[in-house]
């Protein structure tokens, strides 16, 4: 009987485990967890603060998801070391754990620069887990001003869930824009506008120097007094356990589409892996949800002797804040088509007869179709571009097109 073993307890390790039971229906499955919480939907923290949603409803997957899948759970525990010439893991309560396959689903942790003085900061957070939030939530109250460092996808959540309970929330970056990562100055500017008049302050093209206690002393001159601090800087992969090993490291853990590292029998998915994507033709980190489901499920198939590819990941973000969405996909790259009103914004990247990427803000589409045209790599000449950038619709497909694409919608 196989023993597989993963390390970690979010969205990958979860396709995880589906994948290895897709294929092996008795192998013993063990789970080292070094949170203390069922595999839960780390999007929706931000949620959670907002009274939006609560701790049941963040579930991943319902109460018995690990009895059903004859899982066991090691919570709080974490891995220190691998001994690959053993196949085996070493806690960090010093107990080792013996494998057939193993995953490496460890996910990220904050990136925090050396601010100056930032030790003497009492009440700081990063916001990235359960806890995180939690802890957060016990620190604020009616009177906090709260400084956020970091204008990106986790301190712009951390805002919008955050400003109905605070006094004020001032969000700085060094960057000029808003979301500097997905969005053009453009449809930045749009969505910093719309946030601004929820009474979300912004410093760009500015950030802490150093810290004294309650004061932020900025770059740029300014002083910015505040009660709690959310460093919402940046995040890094997770990858230590193999690159002490000598296993393949670059900014995640190198896998291939098999989700394969360089090491035999550990593979490697989530947040800490570098899969290729194919609308940039590069390799990198894309820590979003669905590729970490889908390579958690391709590492898990291919540990019990399956023969899954992930082949065709690519970047991709569907936010919203204040009741305006934004969703972007792929690279921007290529030829811009833009549909344009006073509160919406549609751009498509074309290149090579492809859609690369896309980026959609306040409008009503069905984005998966243009999701799909990306990952499938569709002729833009083989459908009615015209309508298509008009509104996303599978009526600009043939209906055979329609079939192959889209399961026989019609």
């Amino acid at each position: 009987m196989k023993e597989y073993l993963i390390i970690g307890n979010g969205t990958a390790a979860c396709g995880c485990i589906e994948g290895i039971r897709s294929v092996d229906s008795s192998g013993r499955i063990t789970v080292v967890s070094a949170e203390e919480h069922e595999v839960y939907c780390r999007p929706l923290i931000s949620y959670y603060l907002e009274g939006k949603t609560d701790l049941s409803r963040m579930q991943y997957r319902g109460d018995d998801f690990y009895e059903k899948n004859n899982c066991s759970v090691l919570f709080g525990r974490r891995a220190v070391e691998l001994l690959p010439d053993k196949k085996q893991i070493v806690l960090d309560n010093g107990d080792t754990l013996p494998y057939s396959e193993l995953c490496l689903a460890t996910g990220s942790s904050p990136f925090v620069p050396p601010f100056e003085g930032l030790e003497t900061v009492e009440k700081k957070f990063p916001f990235m887990t359960l806890d995180d939030a939690l802890s957060l939530e016990q620190a604020i109250s009616k009177d906090s001003r709260v400084l956020i460092i970091g204008a990106g996808l986790i301190g712009l959540k951390c805002a919008e869930g955050i400003s109905e309970r605070v006094a004020s929330v001032t969000v700085c970056d060094l960057a000029d824009r808003v979301l500097s990562s997905i969005l053009d100055s453009e449809c930045a500017s749009m969505m910093q506008h719309h946030l601004e008049k929820h009474g979300i302050s912004f410093r760009l093209s500015d950030s802490a120097a150093k810290f004294e206690k309650n004061r932020a002393f900025m770059k740029s001159g300014a002083v910015v007094e505040f009660d709690v601090l959310v460093l919402a800087v940046g995040v890094r992969a997770n990858v230590s356990l193999i690159k002490e090993i000598g296993g393949k490291v670059n900014r995640g853990v190198a896998v291939d589409s098999a989700m394969k590292t360089s090491v035999p029998h550990i593979f490697a998915a989530g947040d800490c892996a570098e899969v290729y994507d194919i609308s940039a033709g590069m390799s990198r980190v894309l820590a979003i949800l669905p590729n970490a489901y889908i390579g958690g499920y391709t590492a898990g198939a291919n540990m019990a002797g399956g023969k899954a590819v992930f082949d065709n990941a690519i970047p991709m973000n569907s936010i919203g804040f204040y009741g305006l969405h934004a969703m972007t996909a792929g690279s921007y790259e290529g030829e811009l088509y833009e549909e344009k009103t006073e509160n919406s914004i549609k751009r498509l990247f074309v290149k090579d007869d492809l859609i690369k990427g896309f980026i959609l803000i306040g409008c009503d589409e069905r984005a998966g179709i243009y999701t799909s045209m990306i990952r499938n790599k569709t002729p833009v000449s083989s459908v009615d571009f015209e309508a298509l950038k008009k509104a996303a619709t599978t009526t600009a497909f043939s209906p055979d097109l329609r079939r192959k694409m889209f399961g026989g919608v019609v």
